[in-house]
């Protein structure tokens, strides 16, 4: 089944209660969704009928059993949930390391995998995996490291889950307006602009959507001299 329209879908968002998943909530109702459940480790309460909250740690196996378990009317899943910041990798301690890859990588895989049979017995639906431009230029360390692995498993499960006729897409995509990049005066993207352009791409069956400039030139870059990623090397 090709995800034409939001009318009467039933999406689940993790990390609802953040920036920009709370933005995923929005133009999901506003598009039409019959029902949109908003995970999270503390749900909170919405004013629409339609919004569901669901309890949701994406580090704990039985909590993402239970959500599986709940919300078995799924069409559409947004793989938001994530941690930030981080430390380096030859820097770091490794319950650091570990702790990003759990939230960043094996939550949102643990989500995946969950939900992918929920998917396929509603007919195949979508799933959105939300990375980084830094999954491809590794200037943060342990979170660039963490967005790469996920990337790489949204590759994977893209060829895994098309025979069942679910689209997988991934989103990449530098600061965003939100209160996880308060800390940067680097220019961020408008939270409303980056959900506008996913929800477009899960809608044109498409598999990638790189929603700055910044992402598209990186992306680009991958293809040019290791230097043009990482100029401090060139000296």
């Amino acid at each position: 089944m090709s995800l034409t329209t939001f009318d009467s879908a039933v999406v689940l968002v993790t990390g609802a209660n953040g920036g920009l998943g709370t933005e995923f909530v929005r133009q999901a109702l506003e598009a039409g969704a019959a029902k949109v459940y908003a995970t999270a480790r503390t749900p909170r309460e919405w004013d629409d009928e339609r919004v569901v909250p669901l309890q949701l740690d994406v580090t704990d196996a039985a909590s993402i059993a239970a959500a599986a378990a709940a919300a078995t009317d799924v069409t559409v899943v947004v793989n938001n949930a994530g941690v930030g910041a981080g430390s380096g990798i030859a820097t770091g301690t490794d319950a650091e390391l570990r702790a990003m890859f759990e939230t960043n990588f094996f939550g949102a895989v643990g989500v995946a995998r969950a939900f992918a049979p929920v998917l396929a017995a509603n007919g195949g639906g979508a799933l959105l995996n939300v990375h980084s431009v830094l999954s491809w230029i590794g200037v943060a360390g342990a979170y660039s490291a963490a967005k790469a692995a996920l990337w790489s498993a949204t590759n994977s499960l893209r060829l895994e889950l098309a025979p069942q006729g679910t689209l997988v897409t991934g989103l990449h995509v530098g600061w965003v307006d939100t209160p996880m990049a308060a800390h940067s005066d680097d220019p961020k993207n408008d939270p409303a602009v980056v959900v506008r352009d996913s929800y477009a791409a899960l809608l044109a069956g498409e598999y990638e959507v790189l929603a700055d400039e910044l992402s598209a030139s990186v992306k680009q870059g991958l293809s040019a001299p290791i230097t043009t990623l990482y100029p401090q090397l060139a000296s």
